[in-house]
């Protein structure tokens, strides 16, 4: 999965059957449709997809991959709760490897350029999520804000990392902006900051903008 791609299942291309189980699963884990503590099956997967149950089996596989479910012999898989140590952990990751991209800023001013234009896209595209009020949009578009951020010096071990998290990270954005606008547009207002920042080169400014921007979510649960 490239920087600019999206979550699994926006994917235009959902490369195999088992995958296409998994993303639309995936959806609906994050989206909530498929709530906390639901037990999937092998049986109902394959039948829900019109697929046999060898994919619906590596399918479950994938979710685990993810985070999203934990598989339990014999009788499927339950979907997780987030839990905010979860939520906490995720984001702790999320602002380690965003505060690498510090001294990539700092050091290469074209290269902060290209990414803060990139980033603007991302606003106007987040702008119009917040307009249809479609928060699982806008929360794919969250992911995909950092990961760009965090892909800025073309690591593949930490771009491969950062692809496992993403369905989870999705998860915890859509959480916290569902139903909530209002939060949604503070959101975008903090990422139109961070760009603003990366435009300047200062990577030490971005490093304390973007503690800030999570630290700030901490006391009522809000994320990211």
């Amino acid at each position: 999965m490239s920087p600019t791609s999206a979550l699994p299942w926006e994917y235009s291309d959902l490369r195999s059957v088992s995958w296409r189980l998994a993303a639309n699963a995936a959806r609906g884990i994050v989206d909530g449709s498929i709530p906390a503590g639901t037990v999937l099956t092998e049986s109902a997967l394959a039948d829900e997809g019109g697929a046999s149950r060898t994919p619906a089996r590596e399918a479950m596989v994938q979710l685990q991959t993810w985070g999203l479910v934990r598989l339990m012999p014999k009788k499927g898989a339950v979907v997780t709760v987030m839990s905010d140590r979860e939520r906490d952990e995720l984001l702790d990751v999320r602002s380690s490897l965003e505060q690498r991209a510090g001294e990539v800023i700092s050091a290469d001013a074209e290269l902060a350029g290209e990414l803060a234009d990139r980033l603007d896209d991302l606003h106007a595209a987040q702008e119009r999520a917040i307009a249809e009020e479609d928060a699982l949009a806008f929360a794919g578009l969250c992911v995909t804000y950092h990961l760009q951020i965090i892909a800025i010096d073309g690591n593949e071990v930490v771009q491969q990392v950062v692809d496992l998290l993403g369905p989870r990270l999705a998860r915890v954005t859509y959480m916290a902006v569902a139903g909530d606008l209002k939060a949604a547009r503070r959101f975008l207002d903090e990422h139109r900051d961070l760009a603003a920042v990366i435009r300047s080169g200062d990577g030490a400014a971005f490093a304390g903008s973007v503690h800030t921007h999570i630290a700030g979510s901490r006391p009522t649960g809000a994320v990211r």
